[in-house]
């Protein structure tokens, strides 16, 4: 059978009758207990949980569980958080709200995890059956609202379906493809009582997570490989996901073609590696950007052979699609069927579980090595990373600023570039930290200037790109990984939009580090006026216009009011000192950046285009 899209592969899935286990009946019980017990069983640590009216009774449960419940200040700040837990440890992120807008407020997250296939499980209070559709206090269809947002969903009738329901929502949420799951369950459902039956397993008709790719396709990749003469591996998420980064480094290193991610790859393959090519696309490296779509005005060819693996071929790195890899064979292997074709039509499409297809490579490679080497294409790939390195400097324009003016009196020498701060932030932590951004300008930065070493070091809003993701999934980062360093590096447009996490951090003592690059503008917003606009600032400045000369809003102050330690930097004589204090400490901490916002982020393909229009220097 065919495997179905992630948006509709379980959609018409009919549950078999599970085996259930009899031997474990227990007395009778609430319908909110026997969820709380049914997240104890698929081994549930952690929830990211707010009360409201129609949660209640969830949270009375709680207070008796072994589980622990985070209180986030915001529900969407509860579900980044959840996505930040998952996306760090390839288990299930689980979050909670009430009805009405306390559900709403978890749309972007869940939006958030469907677009980057992440794992994550939301349970939300909804009012009475009985009141359902008559309009009652915060009620929403919560069901019918995120169908194009989620793997499933569940609106739970009936109390005895809840153990059912939920082992179904873990297994189809990391199963396969993962995704999100949402869970709807009714007030009074909570509160009527039954004698659960746990069931074993999970047996869902139409719903085959497991596929194997085919040995013929298999050897057909090896046969391409040896014909080659310029290959390329794009990978993606799905090697992340896929849990195959092991798997990809072995093949890479057998047959040593260069490895190109997107942003979701990133650590998918050690950056510090010969054979990264860092990431490509829209503001990716270009020299990674040449591999793969060649150097037109050199007249300098691309890759000859592109092996997608785990990847969707997403606008943001294809730019003008039908362009991208024009003279390249290109292999596309994904567990989703949907994505073969759907954004760029490939030459050998195979659907396969990408680990399982990259062991077997792997043993196909050990048993008939290659008899051929890319020495040539390597020293090409050599000469287009000497050509444009992933570089910065301080310009003209920096120097004639306002910034300087105003903010450091004049002094030109001690301006910080937001590039700089990332790579002095890689060096005082060995490249080690688990990394959350926002989205805008910092994000791209974080990208380029942190050399990602291994899978689940960058958590980022890739699809999406939903701002205010940083801070909570760096919270959800490190209440997962409470022995690494986890720095949310943000911007301070995104980090504003979810600052009251700052109080979840402060009372759940969970040491998350925010390095701002405060420029006090919408960043990314501005490099396409000055690209797009001539310059016309269409509502991007986020300071006082009355008082331009004072960094505003304060986020010393702001941090102050949590209880959390927190430090301004304007020179780069005062940087390092002061980023290694907020690495240093065992408290949340604020590190306020402030940087130029004449800075733009290079390279730049825009949108739609191709690589004859990429700005590299």
């Amino acid at each position: 059978m065919p495997v179905m899209s992630k948006k509709m592969e379980v959609a018409e899935a009919k549950c078999a009758a599970p085996q259930t286990d009899r031997a474990q009946l227990g007395p009778r019980m609430k319908g909110s207990d026997i969820l709380v017990a049914a997240l104890e069983r698929e081994g549930v640590d952690t929830i990211f949980a707010y009360p409201g009216g129609a949660s209640m009774e969830f949270h009375q449960s709680l207070t008796r569980s072994t589980i622990r419940t985070i209180l986030p200040r915001h529900e969407q700040g509860g579900v980044f958080a959840a996505e930040g837990y998952a996306r760090a440890t390839g288990r299930v992120g689980v979050c909670m709200a009430t009805s009405g807008p306390g559900a709403t407020n978890l749309i972007s997250g869940i939006a958030d995890a469907y677009m980057d296939s992440i794992p994550i499980v939301s349970i939300t209070g909804q009012v009475p059956q009985a009141m359902i559709g008559k309009g009652a206090f915060q009620e929403t269809d919560f069901f019918g609202m995120t169908l194009p947002i989620v793997k499933h969903s569940y609106l739970v009738t009936d109390i005895n379906d809840i153990p059912r329901v939920v082992k179904e929502a873990f297994y189809i949420a990391q199963s396969g493809r993962p995704g999100p799951v949402v869970i709807d369950i009714p007030k009074n459902i909570q509160q009527l009582e039954t004698q659960p039956l746990w069931p074993k397993d999970v047996v869902l008709r139409g719903y085959s997570p497991i596929v194997r790719a085919d040995d013929l396709s298999l050897n057909e990749v090896l046969g391409l490989i040896q014909k080659a003469e310029r290959p390329v591996l794009y990978v993606g998420g799905g090697i992340i996901s896929g849990n195959a980064a092991e798997e990809l480094r072995a093949f890479a290193y057998a047959t040593q073609i260069p490895v190109v991610t997107t942003i979701m790859g990133c650590g998918a393959f050690p950056e510090t590696d010969p054979l990264s090519l860092k990431w490509l696309g829209m503001h990716g490296s270009a020299y990674g950007n040449w591999a793969v779509n060649g150097e037109p005005q050199a007249g300098i060819a691309g890759a000859d052979l592109l092996l997608a693996f785990g990847v969707r071929f997403d606008d943001r790195v294809t730019g003008k699609v039908e362009k991208f890899c024009e003279h390249g064979t290109i292999v596309h292997l994904d567990i989703d069927a949907s994505e073969i074709h759907k954004n760029r039509k490939v030459q050998l499409p195979i659907v396969g579980d990408v680990k399982d297809a990259l062991a077997r490579l792997n043993q196909l490679v050990q048993a008939n090595p290659l008899q051929k080497s890319f020495s040539s294409w390597h020293a090409q790939i050599a000469a287009w990373k000497a050509k444009a390195p992933l570089r910065y400097q301080v310009t003209d324009e920096v120097l004639r600023s306002q910034h300087v003016t105003d903010f450091m009196g004049g002094d030109s020498s001690q301006v910080i570039l937001p590039q700089y701060a990332i790579a002095l932030l890689y060096e005082l932590t060995k490249g080690e930290a688990i990394i959350t951004t926002g989205v805008g300008q910092h994000q791209m930065w974080a990208g380029q200037h942190y050399n990602f070493k291994f899978p689940r070091q960058f958590l980022t809003s890739a699809g999406l790109g939903a701002m205010g993701y940083g801070y909570p999934a760096a919270l959800g980062a490190k209440v997962a990984c409470p022995d690494r360093q986890v720095v949310d590096i943000d911007g301070d447009g995104s980090f504003l939009m979810n600052v009251q996490e700052l109080a979840t951090a402060h009372i759940e003592k969970i040491a998350a580090k925010a390095l701002i690059l405060n420029n006090q503008h919408l960043g990314m917003v501005v490099q396409w006026e000055d690209k797009f606009y001539k310059g016309n600032r269409g509502n991007t400045y986020l300071g006082d216009p009355e008082n331009m000369k004072q960094i505003y809003p304060d986020y010393i102050t702001i941090a102050k009011g949590f209880n959390v330690p927190a430090e301004r930097v304007i020179f780069k004589k005062d940087l390092r000192a002061a980023m290694q204090r907020m690495l240093d400490s065992k408290e949340p901490y604020l590190l306020d950046v402030i940087t130029p916002y004449s800075e733009h982020v290079l390279p730049f393909i825009p949108a739609g285009k191709t690589i004859n229009e990429m700005i590299y220097e």
